[in-house]
């Protein structure tokens, strides 16, 4: 069977640059930190006291009060985005919603509800005492029940998990869904809500995160000799994906062309990357083999990028093994740098990056680099601490998670 061509046609995103697409965008380009003291909880006793929070968040500017507390805030944060592609892609009138679909992603779901609910019942007496509500807004699939329910799309719907690649693989799931003809049109992306006391406890307890606190606006330092760990990072990132001919025959704006999707597993350690980076270079090449492309016809790879030691190291070494001396005509950077970590929600507001970089012609660079690492080819265009103006007709977006899960997306600058 000939296999359909798939297009995005809308666009979301609530981060912590800023709460929507254009917002974001600004800040991404300006090279924005979006880090700073953490303001949900008092950290003072923790190691790490600083995150890329979503600045100035309250639910009440989005929801009924009823309505928004039946939801925890990585659900609120998906709702918020969502929202925006679905206007944008103007999906609310004239189409079959038996043929729209919604596949999402997270990495860890409802912590704050979670947490909450168990700190709750440690201060009682003993005697079970839990919110209603305590397993519908824990679970992550709650995260696209409630995009389908509020919007009435009853094409395919559920989440995927496989910790920081989540959203990445849920966009490739939708892109395989659509191509394959089992939807017209699939909500797709990814959230993530982790900054709880114990999402910094537990991530400080594994020794992940940077302890900058002196600092915190360049916490987030990918590449850098410097480097000491990743920034905690929250929000979300909202694609809508559409089959081509059901694009064109509604008039539908047309953003860019997905073309590819790989996946892998480094099959190695449950939190370490593979140092020789053999499951990156997999991933990779399974990508551009989907996408039909040659190395050489790439122009922007958005790295995963966390700013911890090993997996920075890993990834571009992966890079020169897959891509040769066409390595040294790539963009490479690290939009992590800005936002910092959304863990599961990352892909999501990643692949936003991208397809604005190539929308605008414009690198988004990576910001906070003071120190050349001498273990990395300095040959190399990392897109320090300023964006670049360049034409991109092909970006691929890197995503992997705890586990040894890997993914890229190919995204190309559309072609009627």
């Amino acid at each position: 069977m000939s296999l359909r061509r798939v297009v995005v046609t809308g666009l979301g995103a609530i981060t912590p640059l800023g709460s929507t697409v254009p917002a974001y965008w600004e800040g991404l380009r300006a090279g924005k930190s979006g880090a700073a003291p953490i303001t949900r909880f008092d950290a003072s006793k923790f190691k790490t006291r600083f995150a890329c929070e979503v600045k100035g968040y309250s639910p009440d500017n989005y929801f009924p009060t009823k309505e928004g507390r039946k939801m925890d805030l990585f659900t609120q944060f998906a709702v918020i985005a969502s929202d925006e592609a679905i206007k944008d892609a103007g999906l609310l009138e004239g189409v079959n919603k038996d043929r729209v679909g919604v596949i999402w992603g997270s990495g860890i779901g409802g912590l704050k509800t979670f947490q909450d609910e168990c700190f709750n019942f440690a201060k009682g007496d003993g005697t079970p005492r839990y919110n209603p509500f305590f397993i519908p807004k824990m679970i992550a699939d709650s995260s696209s029940g409630n995009i389908s329910i509020k919007n009435g799309f009853r094409g395919p719907n559920f989440v995927t998990t496989s910790a920081c690649a989540s959203s990445s693989d849920s966009i490739v799931a939708a892109y395989n869904f659509l191509r394959l003809g089992m939807a017209d049109v699939i909500v797709t992306g990814g959230s993530e809500a982790a900054i709880t006391e114990a999402g910094v406890g537990g991530f400080n307890a594994l020794k992940a995160m940077s302890e900058r606190n002196d600092d915190p606006e360049t916490g987030s330092r990918p590449y850098d000799k410097d480097r000491d760990g990743f920034v905690l990072g929250e929000g979300a990132g909202a694609l809508v994906l559409e089959e081509y001919e059901h694009a064109k025959a509604r008039g539908a704006k047309i953003y860019a062309e997905i073309i590819g999707g790989g996946l892998s597993s480094d099959a190695y350690h449950i939190t370490a990357p593979d140092p020789t980076g053999e499951g990156v270079v997999l991933v990779m090449q399974n990508a551009l083999r989907d996408a039909g492309i040659r190395p050489d016809e790439v122009d922007y790879i958005n790295t995963h990028g966390t700013s911890t030691p090993l997996g920075d190291g890993a990834e571009i070494t992966a890079i020169q093994k897959v891509f040769g001396e066409a390595a040294y005509n790539l963009n490479i950077s690290s939009t992590k740098s800005m936002t910092g970590h959304l863990l599961g929600g990352a892909g999501g507001i990643e692949a936003v990056a991208s397809i604005m970089a190539m929308q605008h012609g414009i690198v988004p660079p990576t910001i906070n680099h003071f120190t050349d690492d001498p273990e990395l080819d300095a040959r190399l265009n990392f897109t320090f601490n300023k964006a670049q103006e360049r034409e991109i007709n092909i970006a691929v977006s890197n995503t992997f998670g705890f586990g040894g899960h890997n993914t890229s997306v190919v995204f190309r600058k559309f072609r009627d």
